[in-house]
């Protein structure tokens, strides 16, 4: 029950108010005059504070001004008469959350009210979420309580104390190099160096120097003798990220060096020793990557002694909720700002949507949504229009009603997957699992033909 501090000269005044609130669910404290509601606030950390503008000693103005400067978090709302309506707009932009005027519109006070018992338990839910982040709310820098993350932990937490290669399989933004970068943190190797490295953003005439460095003069171009990832990963852990893009010429090489632990530099012709572990990632499924022939299958067998795989964020979404208050309080530091958290609304839109960008993009979402929100809440009107409009977009779900028809719920599924699959009739039967001859006869028989 929230409790709510009145403070009013007007004996009567408080008498009614004091009824009037205990009947709509509030707990009431009762002061006569600003001074003595400015000693109450300060014992007894009132929820709200109902003032009148005008009182002796402390005007409704001082007592709103204690508060803030005595760092309460408690909503204030004013009372005025008509001809202080100036004063009483000047105190909003003080910190009061609303004002009524005299005589009380009693149905508009309880609307505010319960406009501010809604504000109260946002406040809550985001103090229990900052509670919850304080005291760990995932594993390492991860962030998440879910079951499949639950089950990454462990996973995590068994490998940091082996030195087994380790692929990490996971839709783009789901974690994979914060993955990679805990085992190292993790193992006896945290001492040495995390060296990353992105197979698919090298140009392939640069990747076997930057991988196994070069000598002097070996190539146009290589005016010095550079050292290469696995010399500089040296007693520590190379993390290979998008390995099934990386050149097949170059696969049989880094087979050796895994197998012998022992390289050459471009041009050089002296083997160099090296202690390095090995963590690969890919966002493709590695055992297809071997049947298109990107990923030789000898490296893949060398590699995969252990696998991890990073669920998306799709199959997580009991988590979106504790990565978007981390992701507000990260930014709140990042960009000085006071955003306390997410409304209601706000929340359902972010778990329907499918997140094609996993982490990565719930991230960049709430550090634009902090920036314009500045303070107070996030609303719909903070996230892009792609999200907050596609409600139904790829990956979400299909409601069926009960009491729908076999067929119903048939032309609704067969739609749905349609437009996912870009009204590709080839690839929304593949995705359905019947020919395309069937889905053709099916969009007939629902005069669906233009489909």
């Amino acid at each position: 029950m929230p409790t709510i501090l009145v403070a009013d000269d007007d004996a009567a005044m408080r008498e009614v108010l004091e009824m009037r609130l205990r009947e709509w669910g509030f707990g009431v404290l009762l002061a006569q005059d600003g001074a003595e509601a400015a000693e109450i606030a300060d014992s007894q950390n009132p929820d709200l504070v109902l003032s009148d503008l005008v009182m002796p000693r402390v005007s409704g103005l001082d007592l709103l001004r204690h508060l803030k400067a005595g760092q309460k978090n408690c909503i204030v709302i004013l009372i005025t008469a008509e001809g202080s309506i100036d004063a009483a707009v000047e105190a909003m932009k003080q910190g009061a959350q609303d004002f009524v005027t005299k005589p009380i519109d009693y149905p508009k006070l309880r609307f505010i009210l319960e406009a501010a018992r809604n504000e109260l338990q946002r406040r809550s839910a985001s103090e229990r979420l900052n509670n919850l982040l304080e005291h760990g709310a995932g594993f390492a820098e991860f962030v998440g309580t879910s079951k499949p993350m639950r089950e990454v932990y462990g996973l995590i937490g068994n490998l940091g104390s082996s030195d087994t290669p380790v692929i990490i399989t996971g839709e783009s933004g789901t974690g994979k190099e914060l993955a990679a970068r805990t085992i190292h943190q993790l193992s006896a190797r945290a001492g040495g160096s995390f060296i990353a490295i992105n197979a698919a953003a090298i140009p392939e005439t640069l990747i076997e120097s930057e991988m196994f460095g070069h000598e002097k003069g070996s190539f146009t171009g290589a005016v010095s003798t550079r050292a290469g990832c696995f010399e500089m990963a040296n007693q520590g852990t190379l993390f290979l990220d998008e390995i099934s893009e990386m050149p097949l010429g170059l696969q049989p090489k880094l087979l050796r060096v895994l197998e012998d632990q022992r390289f050459r530099r471009v041009g050089g012709s002296q083997e160099i020793p090296v202690n390095v572990r090995v963590i690969a990632a890919t966002n493709k499924e590695p055992r297809r990557a071997v049947q298109e022939g990107k990923l030789r299958e000898d490296l893949y067998y060398r590699l995969n002694v252990f696998t991890i795989a990073l669920p998306p964020l799709r199959e997580r979404t009991g988590d979106v909720i504790v990565l978007t208050q981390h992701f507000i309080r990260e930014f709140n530091r990042k960009h000085n700002m006071i955003v306390e958290g997410v409304r209601e609304d706000t929340i359902q839109i972010l778990k329907s949507y499918s997140w094609p960008g996993n982490v990565r993009e719930l991230r960049n979402i709430i550090e634009r949504a902090v920036i314009l929100a500045k303070e107070g809440w996030i609303d719909p009107a903070h996230l892009p229009p792609y999200v907050s409009s596609q409600q139904d977009g790829p990956g979400s779900k299909i409601v069926l009603h009960s009491g729908s028809t076999l067929a119903e719920m048939e032309k609704s599924i067969l739609v749905r997957t349609l437009k996912d699959a870009g009204y590709n009739k080839a690839e929304a039967a593949r995705r359905l699992g019947v020919d395309v001859k069937t889905i053709r006869n099916r969009l007939k028989a629902y005069g669906l033909d233009d489909l």
